[in-house]
């Protein structure tokens, strides 16, 4: 079973066009050519869910100053210079000094290579993509923004050219969620953890997005006129039971079977979260609050795992411990289409080269490799309160890890791996988990981890993607590390 998305991916993807004037006139046709060829492209674009702006030709420098208004306008995610046939970078240089999206130029040929025989100075025009690319990027770096990537290719059946078209349109999908988001922010640090403290002015800085400040009431005023037998209570409750499994305990005595009252109290908790997050109109959200012991407020807050699970896998991504910036790693991994759980290391397993990488929650559905699993725990270790855990472990095969820390100079840095997530047991807790590997011992490749900085926790899934969100990081001017499998 998959949990359907709240929100459809969208970005704005715009297609600028480069040409020589010149040419026009020398060689009638060349230039209804040159449309043709970038109608071919917008058309590659239909199936990545995003919004695509052709503005045209641009063909010299006063065209460039001409259009540049309406790219601004725009508001893009993402461009993309179709390098239809040469052109001077005047045609690209006033446009690429405007833009704060990345740059991506795209040259992809008609031909896979000239009929030579046959060969004309029409038939080379139409196949000059390549020809003024390093002309554009070093006019890039010379402005000072450089391009974020170059595609050479074949404008038909080349696989790898769409393999990295398809990348930058989940790329867009990112900036254009994650430069308009509004992060819920509710409590405090769970105490000591200096690593989770976040200033939401830096955060607001380096993406673009707003951290909201909630409060615990604002919840409670959703939860408290819920009764047990309310219609909403009682669907969540058929929710929860259809898409989960509750077994009985094994070792752990912690653990029972899922109780009665903790399938209710997770159902009031995560129909108030749903209806709370649409009154304040939330993108995700970021939480650590305890309350008074035996307090229906610690009951609510305490009780929010299963709701935050299935808020995570639809789109929604929830984040315990007021841990932001991996609730902002869990955002970009889930708009990339690959997961993003809330993950951190426990125990490592040294005969089998591996450790365990999981959470008390939340957690993100669609990755998991089997029916996830609710159990009742007794008590939440390390923090007050008791209630419904999640437990799965997620599809085996390759896993990427994003934890977002920060720099000495208060700057934020990405620290990504990749992995596998190996078959093998994970203990019956209430706590998702899975085993994960590493080219290089799992002693050195913890070394390295921990010696680049991270934030304890970080966002988890599934296949490899460390290169794409490195990308990510690029376009937002953070620094990106991945730490090194030999």
């Amino acid at each position: 079973m998959q949990i359907e998305r709240r929100k459809p991916l969208d970005a704005n993807v715009g297609i600028v066009s480069v040409g020589l004037d010149t040419y026009w006139k020398q060689f009638p046709g060349l230039l209804g050519k040159m449309h043709e060829k970038t109608a071919r492209f917008a058309a590659m674009l239909k199936p990545y869910s995003v919004h695509v702006t052709d503005f045209g030709m641009v063909d010299n420098a006063l065209r460039a100053y001409e259009v540049l208004p309406a790219v601004k306008a725009a508001d893009l995610d993402l461009l993309f210079i179709d390098m239809v046939t040469y052109a001077t970078s005047s045609t690209f240089a006033a446009i690429v000094r405007e833009m704060s999206c990345p740059v991506v130029l795209v040259a992809l040929q008609e031909l896979a290579a000239m009929d030579y025989p046959r060969g004309t100075t029409f038939m080379q025009l139409c196949n000059d993509d390549l020809c003024s690319v390093p002309e554009f990027t070093g006019v890039a770096v010379r402005m000072g923004k450089p391009v974020a990537d170059v595609i050479i290719g074949r404008l038909d059946g080349d696989e790898r050219a769409k393999a990295s078209i398809a990348e930058w349109c989940r790329i867009a999908h990112v900036r254009h969620d994650l430069r308009k988001a509004r992060i819920g922010h509710m409590g405090h640090v769970l105490e000591a953890m200096l690593d989770m403290q976040t200033d939401p002015t830096a955060v607001t800085a380096a993406f673009g997005c707003h951290v909201v400040q909630c409060e615990p009431d604002e919840i409670m005023r959703e939860y408290a006129p819920l009764k047990d037998d309310d219609p909403a209570v009682l669907a969540m409750s058929r929710r929860i039971l259809d898409f989960f499994d509750t077994p009985d305990p094994v070792s752990d005595p912690v653990t029972t079977k899922l109780t009665p009252a903790d399938l209710t109290t997770a159902s009031r908790a995560a129909t108030a979260l749903e209806r709370f997050i649409e009154k304040k109109h939330l993108d995700g959200f970021a939480y650590y609050y305890e309350a008074e012991e035996e307090s229906e407020m610690r009951r609510l807050v305490t009780n929010f795992i299963v709701g935050n699970s299935l808020l995570t896998a639809a789109g929604f991504p929830m984040c315990g411990e007021f841990d932001v910036k991996t609730c902002l790693a869990m955002l970009i991994m889930d708009r990339l289409e690959i997961g993003g759980s809330f993950a951190e290391f426990h125990p490592i397993d040294f005969e089998r080269g591996t450790v365990l990488v999981g959470h008390d929650g939340p957690h993100h559905l669609n990755i998991a490799d089997h029916k996830p699993v609710l159990r009742s725990l007794k008590k939440y270790h390390g923090k007050p309160g008791s209630g419904a855990g999640v437990e799965f472990n997620i599809r085996t095969g390759p896993i990427t890890m994003l934890s977002i820390g920060v720099r000495a100079d208060g700057k934020f840095k990405f620290i990504l791996a990749e992995g596998e997530s190996m078959a093998g047991p994970i203990p019956p807790t209430g706590n998702t988990n899975t085993h994960g590997k590493f080219l290089s011992d799992v002693q050195t490749f913890l070394t390295r981890w921990c010696l680049e900085g991270p934030t304890h926790h970080f966002a988890l899934g599934i296949g490899h993607h460390a290169s794409t969100i490195a990308k990510i990081a690029a376009g937002f001017g953070i620094e990106a590390v991945i730490v090194p499998q030999n």
